[in-house]
């Protein structure tokens, strides 16, 4: 049985063929005076032009551990542009550094949403360089990351979709939301501690005054980091649920597909 569900999970996340050639590049930039190094990732081995997205990481940052699930998320069907929100001088080695650098970007969220904007921009402008389609963007996020995409898609960003996962959906501004052009597809553990219903019910409310094309999700059983393969459960309510990652990665495809569809 755990053999099955890491299989599903291996195929849900997208994870191509023993022939594939995984590219992983850094792409080098400042915003603001700060150094940033994101990382370009594709499966060169497919010729075929894709859409891009961009991924906010959780907390943790940009680590060998974000790059290796932004490979398997990618597979043959995107080019991923794993966004540096900290800096290159800030690169967290455990729980207590990383929440002082996720905490110090939630207090900055305009130089928070300056970043991923400027990440994007990046991947946009490597049209010609990676296979991109030049038409189909979208944007993923996990737990921190949750929230850097969902500011994204709130500054108005000419994304088609936003997808979430286990991620925080608080803002600082509700009537940002007026500004989302594209779908908005969020994740969520049924169990998760650390996203109380006071939070759900904001966001919710959120979506709905400003008309956006939404989709909340609660996973039974499930609780915050079930989509992360590197979540051991060491930390208290942060735990990967194979099953539960199989589901929300079928689903956020098949998001992605209905998104990119209206462009």
């Amino acid at each position: 049985m755990k053999r099955w569900l890491a299989a599903c999970a291996v195929a849900g996340l997208g994870i191509g063929s023993a022939q594939a050639a995984m590219v992983a590049r850094n792409i080098d930039y400042t915003v603001d005076g700060a150094k940033m190094q994101s990382v370009l990732v594709y499966d060169d081995a497919v010729k075929t032009p894709r859409p891009g997205l961009v991924m906010a990481p959780d907390w943790y940052g940009m680590n060998p551990d974000q790059i290796a699930l932004a490979k398997q998320i990618a597979g043959k069907d995107y080019v991923i542009l794993v966004a540096d929100m900290y800096g290159t001088k800030v690169r967290p080695k455990n729980a207590d550094e990383a929440g002082k650098a996720s905490g110090n970007m939630y207090k900055h969220r305009d130089e928070l949403r300056a970043r991923v904007k400027a990440a994007l921009a990046q991947l946009v402008a490597q049209q010609g360089k990676a296979p991109l389609d030049g038409k189909h963007w979208g944007a993923i996020g996990f737990c921190f990351g949750g929230a850097v995409a969902l500011d994204l898609a709130r500054s108005g960003a000419d994304i088609a979709g936003t997808a979430t996962f286990h991620g925080n959906l608080s803002t600082d501004d509700p009537a940002a939301a007026k500004n989302i052009k594209g779908m908005v597809l969020a994740m969520n553990g049924a169990d998760d501690s650390f996203t109380p219903e006071s939070e759900i019910v904001s966001f919710e409310k959120e979506m709905r005054d400003a008309g956006v094309d939404w989709q909340f999700v609660n996973y039974g059983g499930a609780v915050h980091c079930f989509a992360i393969p590197t979540a051991d459960g060491s930390m208290k309510g942060c735990k990967y649920d194979a099953k539960v990652a199989h589901r929300a990665f079928a689903l956020m495809h098949s998001f992605f597909a209905e998104a990119f569809a209206q462009k």
